[in-house]
């Protein structure tokens, strides 16, 4: 959190509430309350992040943005918390980078401003429920709570008054900066397709200078460097590509944000030359690719992009490995996109089928690495003892420590399947409580391996 003079931002310090002064012993006591929020600041930042991916629609569609979230809610949450406990005026205060910019990104993509300001009032409200919680548990007499209730709530609204102005500016700013008339006129038509609204070929083409009526190759390329020539770049990168594949045309290329595109190649035919153009040396470092599988026509076009969004989706969960390139089409990676979209479920189902094997631990991940090897090689120890670089007693040994973890009657697909969505996933659904302090140390990905590019 970052101090301000007081006579900066007057005007729109003027729009913010701020607190009347408070007495000595009145502050006391909303010391003692910031302190139980402090202590509990960690569970309150989950709890609020995850309500609001729940219940305002757009908002959790994205890894990305779910990460950007939280760390906005840190942000306030934080800033709210030293406000009570050390009475600092509301406009002296300056919001958090992680306020702004996640506001910013919502306007970059085209998310409707009125869910950023009803996540704030959700978790104004959700703070405040939690706050009268522990009021009543300070035993405080009916005139002291009704006081410290009123200074709470005093705070609670200039604060969440005066930073929603603040972002609310910020994404308005940015959404005007942003639409450019070129490309909010090739946004709105790419959008109306893959909603599957007054789809219109012709007039497609007009917009776009795209032609549905051919094979399409959907992709999302982004980068975590993002500066004012980024999306230069990727754009750049894409064309190079689609050159690689031998492309029907020019690629049809959307910004999301600065840091990532949308994209589709055309493609004159399906070909092997696919595979070998997507491998990982053709793009730039700290570029990445999540691509679908080739489609025709207007069904084609939305199909290719739901799947490059299904391979991002896994791609870009948090604690997984940096892989250049996800494809649809990689092992596994179709299946465990729907999995990941029941995080909770998935886990339980996880740690039921694996057992101690899901444990976020070195010796777990080696043994689940060399069981994957295993079933990938059609339960071979000589051929996984060859791709892991392993003498063959080894493997023997690992795989059947493995095996009794999980039980000798444990069906080969549900294990396999677990095994795949722990290597994509990682740490989503492994179980941090049974790891120790030690840093979670990945397996070496082979080629062919459940989960291997």
């Amino acid at each position: 959190m970052t101090y301000i003079p007081a006579d900066a931002e007057e005007a729109r310090s003027r729009l913010a509430r701020v607190p009347a002064m408070a007495t000595t012993d009145l502050l006391d006591v909303v010391g003692v309350l910031a302190g139980r929020l402090r202590e509990r600041e960690a569970e309150i930042v989950a709890d609020l992040a995850g309500m609001m991916a729940r219940e305002i629609d757009q908002l959790d569609t994205d890894p990305k943005l779910v990460e950007m979230l939280e760390a906005s809610v840190h942000g306030n949450v934080s800033t709210i918390i030293h406000v009570l406990a050390n009475d600092i005026p509301v406009d002296h205060l300056q919001p958090t980078t992680a306020a702004v910019e996640y506001a910013r990104r919502l306007a970059q993509r085209d998310v409707p401003s009125n869910s950023l300001v009803r996540a704030y009032h959700l978790g104004q409200n959700s703070v405040m429920l939690l706050c009268y919680s522990i009021i009543e548990e300070l035993g405080l007499d009916a005139t002291q709570a009704m006081a410290v209730t009123r200074h709470v709530s005093d705070v609670m609204f200039g604060y969440i008054d005066w930073i929603t102005l603040f972002v609310f500016e910020a994404y308005e700013d940015e959404r005007r900066r942003w639409l450019g008339a070129d490309a909010h006129v090739v946004s709105a038509a790419i959008r109306r397709v893959l909603d599957r609204t007054d789809v219109d070929p012709t007039a497609f083409e007009t917009e776009t200078r795209y032609r549905l009526d051919r094979t399409h190759l959907g992709g999302i390329m982004w980068t975590d460097d993002a500066d004012a020539h980024t999306l230069g770049r990727l754009d750049r990168v894409t064309r190079e590509l689609a050159a690689c594949l031998g492309s029907d045309g020019p690629p049809l290329v959307m910004a999301v944000d600065r840091s990532t595109i949308w994209l589709w190649i055309p493609l004159r035919a399906r070909t092997t030359v696919i595979e070998e153009s997507l491998s990982p040396s053709v793009l730039p470092e700290g570029v990445r690719l999540a691509v679908g599988l080739p489609g025709n026509g207007v069904g084609g076009f939305r199909r290719t992009h739901e799947q490059a969004s299904a391979a991002y989706s896994v791609a870009t969960m948090p604690g997984t490995a940096d892989r250049a390139v996800v494809g649809f089409a990689d092992r596994g990676v179709a299946v465990v996109s729907l999995l990941a979209q029941d995080p909770d479920g998935t886990r339980s189902w996880v740690h039921d089928v694996l057992g101690s094997l899901a444990e976020d631990t070195p010796s777990a991940a080696v043994l689940r690495d060399t069981l994957s090897v295993y079933f990938a090689t059609k339960e071979s120890h000589l051929h996984t003892a060859t791709r892991l670089n392993l003498h063959r007693n080894t493997v023997k040994y690992r795989v059947g420590k493995a095996l009794s973890e999980v039980g000798p009657d444990r069906d080969r697909l549900d294990l396999a399947l677990a095994l795949t969505a722990c290597d994509l996933l990682g740490p989503m659904v492994l179980n941090p409580a049974a790891g120790g302090s030690g840093p979670r140390v990945a397996p070496a990905r082979h080629p062919g391996v459940v989960g291997g590019a």
